[in-house]
């Protein structure tokens, strides 16, 4: 009896340091700069992994300096409900669930919202587990609750991986563009947003013939989305 008391005690004081501890680090990063996240270390260990050169390219920069259209071009492509729902885009994820039933579709089609991948990059790792899921939800209502959608696109832009050792709109903007992110056009915006599905397969400076198809797509899309900027 007392070693079940002692472990319920522990067990308290877990979830109580879990819950105190997560909704502070959410409450603190509504206002500093995220300059690291999981998936930047991550990356980093599979190149030591491999013997190869190790690669991480990021610079946090403020909304208003980067280029309007960006925002712009991530809903049209990723998630353009993204100012009306609350996290989680329900009809999105009705339509996944019903294409994913079929058998003749190989390609599972996904419905993270932007918010959802933010949770992700930011407080936790690649995978597909129901355990990481269910982390991705908590962090996904906690963001909502806590961020306005513009703080939760700044850090989206900033932390989002967008080509190898890439991160954030800044670096990629230098990298690939040979710009600052303020000074991104429209239809190089549209390139990076086709890149971030698999961001080291799609190569924004380096786009496939389905790349620039893409590309004309999400920029058609763009006159349908709207963004507000800081």
């Amino acid at each position: 009896m007392i070693i079940f008391n002692r472990i319920k005690k522990i067990l308290k004081w877990v979830v109580v340091a879990f819950f105190g501890s997560t909704i502070l680090s959410v409450v603190a990063l509504r206002f500093i700069p995220v300059y690291f996240t999981p998936l930047m270390f991550i990356r980093l260990g599979e190149q030591i992994a491999k013997g190869e050169e190790m690669k991480m390219r990021h610079s946090w920069v403020p909304l208003d300096e980067i280029s309007p259209s960006l925002p712009l071009a991530v809903m049209a492509s990723e998630d353009a409900r993204f100012m009306e729902h609350h996290g989680f885009d329900f009809n999105a994820i009705e339509k996944a669930a019903k294409r994913n039933m079929r058998k003749k579709n190989k390609r599972k089609l996904g419905a993270s919202t932007i918010s959802q991948q933010t949770a992700k990059n930011v407080f936790l790792w690649p995978g597909r587990t129901w355990v990481r899921k269910g982390f991705e939800v908590y962090f996904t209502a906690l963001i909502e609750m806590m961020w306005s959608k513009e703080r939760i696109m700044e850090v989206y832009l900033n932390s989002i991986e967008m080509g190898d050792g890439i991160y954030g709109a800044e670096a990629v903007a230098q990298r690939h563009f040979h710009c600052s992110a303020k000074d991104l056009s429209k239809a190089e915006c549209a390139m990076i947003a086709v890149s971030l599905p698999n961001p080291r397969k799609f190569d924004s400076a380096h786009p496939s013939s389905y790349m620039r198809k893409r590309q004309s797509r999400i920029l058609r899309e763009m006159k349908f989305v709207k963004f507000p900027s800081e």
